[in-house]
């Protein structure tokens, strides 16, 4: 593994990419560059294309490939890109190997989909993974495998970069990244609504689906935080709770539906989202584009008043 990446780098929002798709259901690449390209000179340096939000358990192994091409291509050297990793092993192997040929900075492992899980069986996975490709690694964590433990033990592999957290228990949190003596970066993974919480408590940046619509926002949000200037980061993110709590509704199942809606407000079609993403009714659709007014409003203040990067 050559590449070294420091901790400053990934203490930024980490952008989970919107996926495009046809009218055939296909990865719509110009649609998906152009989106990339906004975000880019927004400000976005971290991306994770095919994850979560990107609808990853939906994608097959090849469109993650295709995903991260096109991030690589648009964003150009200085971005770092994660690929997102899971599924059974042999698959996990090769679309690591495939991601990193395409462009990929490093992977990142996905929660488990699979039953019956425990640490060792999980290290078990992630070193199988990591022998195979040697690269910087990220793991996600929602739930209780990997345990904090395993986490610490990991950190002391020198392939171990950082972790996307999202188990939202404040004090867990905290006396984990005060136990890591190998300074992994403890990355929020639960977006602008947990956000300032996780900083406070030694998060470097924090993961967003809700840049793909107001990247200048979010992007000044972990600005003001990073700098202390807490009252001005509370401000911005009340601009942009009226997304996560949207998403949040129903056990998150909105997550990915409202802003794929969303984003058309801005002009963009990136198509419906796959199957079982919940579909939208008429209602639900109003209610998105009335709470969305402001904020594009907001994001376009936002952006006239930005500095070039």
């Amino acid at each position: 593994m050559s590449l070294q990446i420091e901790n400053q780098q990934l203490q930024t929002v980490h952008i989970v990419t919107l996926t495009a798709f046809d009218q055939n259901d296909q990865i719509n690449a110009e649609v998906q560059s152009a989106h990339t390209a906004k975000l880019y000179e927004a400000g976005m340096r971290v991306f994770l294309p095919g994850a979560g939000t990107s609808e990853f358990h939906s994608l097959l192994p090849e469109e993650i490939i295709e995903l991260v091409k096109i991030t690589r291509e648009v964003a150009g050297s200085d971005a770092l890109i994660f690929a997102p990793i899971g599924y059974q092993v042999g698959v996990a192997c090769q679309t690591a190997i495939d991601a990193m040929n395409a462009g990929a900075t490093g992977i990142m492992f996905m929660p488990f989909a699979h039953p019956y899980m425990s640490d060792r069986g999980a290290e078990e996975y992630y070193l199988s993974v990591m022998d195979a490709v040697d690269c910087p690694t990220l793991y996600y964590k929602k739930s209780d495998i990997p345990s904090d433990s395993l986490l610490l033990k990991l950190a002391a592999d020198k392939r171990s970069i950082g972790v996307k957290y999202s188990v939202n228990q404040m004090h867990q949190f905290r006396t984990t990244v005060n136990a890591d003596q190998n300074s992994l970066e403890w990355i929020c993974g639960s977006a602008e609504r947990f956000a300032p919480y996780y900083m406070l408590a030694g998060s470097g940046g924090f993961t967003s689906g809700a840049g793909n619509l107001c990247p200048h926002l979010s992007l000044a949000m972990h600005a003001a935080f990073a700098s202390g200037e807490y009252d001005r980061g509370m401000q911005i993110q009340q601009l942009i709770l009226p997304i996560e709590d949207y998403r949040a509704r129903a056990g998150d199942s909105f997550n990915i539906s409202m802003l794929k809606y969303a984003i058309t407000l801005t002009g963009a079609d990136f198509g419906p989202p796959r199957p079982p993403q919940r579909t939208l009714t008429a209602e639900q659709e109003k209610e998105i584009r009335e709470l969305m007014e402001p904020i594009l409003e907001a994001e376009k203040e936002f952006a006239q008043q930005k500095s070039p990067v």
